[in-house]
């Protein structure tokens, strides 16, 4: 499943939740300074889908703070946790 993904740097904590602008929200506390903070991304999102931190990938957004990521698994498992993702507020 690929989707949109807003990155928010230098939090005091990891976060995953919130819709900005139709991405989720992912807080990461990584600068973003060579790839951590992109680095951090994948991982939190590993941990917040329940995947195995090799089925997500990058595929867009290297050097943004929006970024296309994709996810390897079942779809509707991971459709239904996205949209709860979606839906929380930090």
């Amino acid at each position: 499943m690929q989707f949109k993904v807003h990155v928010h740097p230098g939090s005091r904590q990891r976060s995953t939740g919130g819709n900005y602008d139709g991405a989720l929200i992912v807080h990461v506390r990584a600068r973003a300074v060579d790839g951590a903070a992109t680095a951090e991304v994948l991982e939190t999102l590993a941990a917040a889908f329940d995947a195995k931190p090799s089925a997500v990938q990058l595929l867009r957004g290297q050097h943004s703070r929006t970024k296309t990521v994709v996810i390897k698994g079942d779809e509707d498992q991971l459709r239904k946790r996205l949209d709860e993702l979606l839906l929380e507020h930090h």
